[in-house]
């Protein structure tokens, strides 16, 4: 039975453009995409990108504009598919979370796949998402520190208490100031998958303590962005930036997620 299943997602992700791989049994997939569609000729930084909950892989791309970034600035961009269109962070979302998917050691997988088969730079390994894709990264940063160099969360919630590093990581956050799925300051006001989300300053106040970070912050004020920056020692930082007048999603045009996160991502390596 696994057998046929997993030949007739293999066929479907070839259809799509989609690699499979199996993990933990199931089968999964996931898209990649290579700078200007051609393997990096050095090492090369690699940008996982999380989907949110009710979309997939094919949507991602569109979603962050990461490809254009990817073909600008010489990285991979990997975007991996959760199971049943949600991914398992903590106390959200959907089929993931109910059944506990290891989603964890899914991206793990992927990314030591595509680290095997293309030309990665190991100490530029980088992950974002949107959401319930945001709230996966926070996991990842608490779960797989020893991969990731940088987690770039936009509008999702740290949705635990127990987060344990193994290493200090550097962060950068973005949030809409009027997003009304994942408010800001917590709470939760979607009726879909009712919770209690931590606020944003939840999660900037855990990673500047965990990495210690100076506890005042630099700030600036730029039209409607609202910037703070926290320097840690070894190199790392972490960053907020509070967007008035977006709601959920990922922030584009005048303010560009994308284009940001990237400078942040270039400028904190591993050390």
């Amino acid at each position: 039975m696994l057998v046929a299943l997993l030949a007739a997602v293999s066929m479907t992700a070839a259809a799509s453009g989609e690699i499979p791989i199996e993990h933990r049994g199931a089968a999964r997939s996931y898209l990649i995409h290579l700078p200007n569609d051609r393997e990096p000729a050095a090492p090369a930084a690699l940008v996982v990108v999380l989907h949110g909950l009710g979309a997939d892989a094919s949507t991602a791309p569109r979603m962050s504009g990461m490809d254009a970034k990817a073909d600008r600035e010489g990285f991979i961009a990997l975007y991996p598919n959760g199971r049943s269109l949600s991914w398992n962070a903590w106390r959200c979302c959907g089929a993931a979370e109910v059944k506990q998917f290891d989603d964890v050691g899914f991206i793990r997988a992927v990314v030591e796949k595509v680290a095997r088969e293309h030309a990665v730079d190991r100490k530029r390994i980088y992950a974002t998402g949107i959401s319930n894709g945001a709230m996966m990264a926070y996991r990842l940063g608490c779960e797989a520190a020893d991969v990731f160099a940088a987690i770039a969360p936009v509008a999702g919630a740290m949705l635990t208490n127990d987060c344990r590093p193994s290493t200090a990581l550097s962060v950068v956050v973005f949030h809409g100031m009027a997003d009304d799925v994942v408010p800001f300051d917590g709470g939760n006001l979607s009726t879909s998958f009712p919770r209690i989300d931590a606020s944003v300053p939840f999660a900037v106040e855990f990673w500047t303590r965990h990495d210690d970070c100076e506890r005042t912050p630099a700030q600036d004020k730029r039209g409607p962005v609202r910037h703070e920056r926290y320097v840690c020692p070894g190199g790392r930082a972490v960053e907020l930036y509070a967007i008035d007048g977006v709601g959920h999603a990922w922030p584009r045009g005048e303010v560009s997620a994308a284009d940001l996160m990237w400078d942040f991502f270039a400028a904190h390596p591993k050390p």
